[in-house]
């Protein structure tokens, strides 16, 4: 049975929810974001994921705040050149936002239109694109508890590291000497107004300072074309990393090279590692196919593009940003082995 969806403040239709979507939306606005009822929040879905942003109405209704939801479609044309006006107004009166949408091709420019507006204001904003009803009832349910007593393990162990080197059987070889001028930021779900984060949550970043290597790419690609290509292992994407830039990247699927390849050479940096990554959410047990949820599974990620300096430090910037993700590492820190075929080794 589902549940009836009250009158929204905002142009969501009245429409009923699978009930099944309710613990992952209320994890959302009670755990991560931690609503409160003289809050006021802003909530940006699009006509695809409507359902969940409705399970989530629902939850802060029950809070008691005041909320307004958008529909991109009812304003915009998709994909999305910009982000309407009327949201960015809405945004600059908010304390808390919700992004529950999912991602169509070229739109980052529009969503980092949207983190400008957090960021100036500290919004605690839970970025949720591409998220569905198996991410809600898998990394949405997670103990964001735990997920955030790890996240603070890993980010003390790496927090002075000078090297990080990630290893996969299937043949991931990739060292990351850090920067000691950017910082590291864990986002495990629990929302702060200093850092906006995805949900589900749980990974510890920053942006390093060179990478070399090799990553065998058998878990998924990021943005869009995660949609398109989902789970890699069978037809995984390798690629050589120099000087923290893309030189080479093969896969017997030469369409996913191919955009792959044209996605990170669309700017001057498309094609630098922005972003170096540990994931902590050990309530997932393996990689879906959603880059929401699997760039959060316990391993390595790397990002190409944006490098979100804002919060890392870094003084260069990008206008794509594309996670790639990979499955069972070993992992250490300097000389201390942590991470040992996907499984984290600090006494949790």
């Amino acid at each position: 049975m589902k549940v009836p969806f009250p009158q929204a403040q905002g142009p969501i239709p009245t429409l009923a929810f699978d009930p099944e979507l309710s613990p992952g939306a209320r994890n959302a606005v009670n755990v991560c974001l931690r609503v409160q009822p003289a809050e006021k929040v802003t909530l940006i879905t699009d006509e695809a994921t409507k359902e969940i942003a409705a399970s989530l109405v629902r939850e802060i209704e029950r809070v008691g705040s005041p909320y307004r939801s958008w529909i991109l479609e009812e304003l915009a044309e998709r994909p999305l050149t910009d982000l309407p006006a009327e949201i960015l107004d809405d945004l600059e009166t908010s304390q808390v936002s919700i992004f529950a949408v999912q991602a169509q091709t070229n739109e980052l420019r529009s969503r980092m239109q949207m983190t400008d507006v957090v960021n100036r204001r500290k919004i605690r904003h839970a970025h949720m694109v591409n998220i569905n009803h198996r991410i809600m009832l898998e990394g949405m349910r997670a103990d964001y508890l735990k997920v955030d007593r790890i996240g603070t393990k890993v980010l003390e162990k790496v927090r002075s590291a000078r090297r990080i080197r990630a290893k996969t059987l299937a043949g991931t070889d990739l060292v990351a000497d850090l920067n000691p001028h950017y910082r590291w930021l864990k986002t495990s779900g629990i929302i702060s107004p200093d850092k906006w984060g995805n949900l589900p949550g749980g990974e510890v970043f920053t942006t390093p300072g060179e990478v070399n290597g090799t990553f065998v790419i058998d878990g998924v690609v990021g943005d869009w074309l995660c949609a398109k290509f989902g789970d890699l292992r069978q037809t995984p994407l390798t690629i050589r990393v120099q000087g923290n830039r893309l030189m080479e990247a093969e896969s017997k699927n030469q369409e996913l090279r191919d955009e792959f390849w044209r996605y990170t050479h669309t700017d001057e940096n498309s094609d630098r590692v922005g972003e170096f990554a540990i994931g902590t959410n050990v309530e997932l047990k393996d990689v879906i196919g959603e880059i929401l949820q699997d760039e959060k599974y316990p391993g390595v990620h790397i990002a190409f593009g944006n490098p979100y300096g804002v919060h890392t430090g870094a003084d260069w910037f990008s206008a794509t940003h594309i996670d790639v993700v990979g499955r069972d590492f070993d992992i250490w820190v300097d000389d201390e082995e942590i991470m040992q075929r996907g499984q984290f080794l600090l006494g949790l």
